[in-house]
């Protein structure tokens, strides 16, 4: 498996806005056995995403899926950066393979 985790920071003020995107069309991604976007509770504009896919590939096909090209371009002027990342190797736990 393939792993990702890492965090966005939104425009001031529009991190739901940007979490409803970044939600959108998440179950139509092959390969794709986790997604998780969840809120920073220290920070006002901090988004942690968590990944997991079934192998690296997955995730690369992912990117060129249109429905994800429209979201990453709808989404795009919502993100003010990004920080910490990092890549994983998932060897399980709830809701994966073994």
């Amino acid at each position: 498996m393939f792993g990702l985790i890492g965090k966005m920071r939104a425009v001031a003020g529009e991190r739901d806005a940007l979490i409803a995107l970044l939600l959108e069309g998440t179950e139509a991604m092959p390969g794709c056995l986790s997604y998780v976007v969840a809120r920073d509770p220290g920070d006002p504009d901090g988004i942690w995403i968590t990944e997991v896919w079934d192998r690296r590939e997955s995730h690369a096909a992912s990117l060129q899926l249109p429905s994800v090209r429209a979201t990453i371009a709808r989404a795009r002027p919502l993100i003010a950066g990004f920080e910490n990342g990092t890549e994983t190797e998932p060897v399980g736990g709830v809701g994966l393979p073994r």
